[in-house]
């Protein structure tokens, strides 16, 4: 999944476009309600503001080293986890219902912003630590941005690959950013084909973070489904050899034990299987 950008949810975006309308209307020589739109939802400490300031930090930062570029995004992304979601929503809508009020919002947001580009990257970047299962190489593509923009320097997007597969595999505790792992290192980026029992099991991946008795049941209870619906499709197999292939097979569908922990290998294997029954049920 590819998360689509909303110039009516950048708060960083629409601070910029503020600033912009604050000028145009000082230039025509009238009062400007942008100024108490500003004051309203871009001082104190709400999660909107909250929001603001790791839009803010991005633009501030220009010219650094690669590794200061790195550790600014990491940082940005941790942070954009901990902000009430509920709250900031909510402060979104009010924001725009109060722009809406005094400006024509097609024409409000028609404005050019000089940093449009990482604003949006930045945007994207967060939404995606927010929702399970975006497509990796969507993260690949804004972090990519976001650093050229951090460290003037054009970016390979292999090395950024790498370097966010490295930075993943070091939360061993933080199943969400292991599934990520994952996809971009076994999958390859082919997220969009994956089956409906792959993308659940993969949420659940996610999601059973704290839980390994919960996810080693549930891969269990999974396992015992393939192995029955594995023995069964292969009756339909007319070669021998298939058949022989897919006893073989069977006889690897073996349930994980109460003292081993669930690793990532548990999932690809998992994954595969789904795939084989998909491709015994069309033969």
């Amino acid at each position: 999944m590819r998360i689509k950008h909303s110039k009516y949810k950048n708060t960083g975006l629409i601070f910029e476009l503020l600033v912009k309308q604050i000028a145009a209307d000082t230039l025509s020589r009238q009062d400007s309600p942008a100024v108490k739109v500003l004051k309203k939802f871009y001082t104190g400490k709400s999660s909107l503001v909250r929001e603001f300031r790791l839009y803010e930090y991005i633009l501030k930062n220009k010219g650094v080293s690669q590794m200061k570029g790195e550790t600014i995004l990491s940082t940005i992304t941790e942070v954009s986890l901990k902000i009430d979601r509920t709250a900031i929503k909510k402060q979104k809508y009010e924001l725009i219902a109060e722009i809406k009020n005094s400006y024509d919002l097609d024409e409000f947001f028609s404005m050019k912003v000089r940093d449009y580009k990482p604003l949006a990257a930045l945007y994207c970047l967060m939404e995606a630590q927010n929702t399970d299962l975006v497509d990796p190489q969507f993260i690949i593509d804004n972090k990519t941005t976001l650093l050229e923009h951090l460290t003037d320097a054009k970016q390979d997007e292999a090395d950024v690959k790498g370097a966010l597969v490295e930075e993943y595999s070091k939360y061993d505790k933080d199943l969400r950013l292991l599934t990520y792992k994952i996809l971009l290192e076994k999958f390859n980026g082919a997220y969009d084909n994956l089956l409906p029992e792959q993308k659940t099991i993969l949420r659940e991946f996610i999601n059973a973070s704290e839980s390994q008795v919960k996810l080693r049941t549930l891969i269990n209870e999974e396992l015992g489904k393939i192995s029955t619906a594995v023995n069964e499709l292969k009756e339909k197999v007319s070669d021998d050899i298939a058949k022989i292939k897919l006893d073989e097979v069977a006889k690897t569908i073996t349930p994980i034990s109460n003292k081993t922990k669930v690793v990532d290998n548990h999932i690809i294997n998992l994954l595969q299987y789904y795939e084989l029954v998909d491709e015994l049920r069309n033969l």
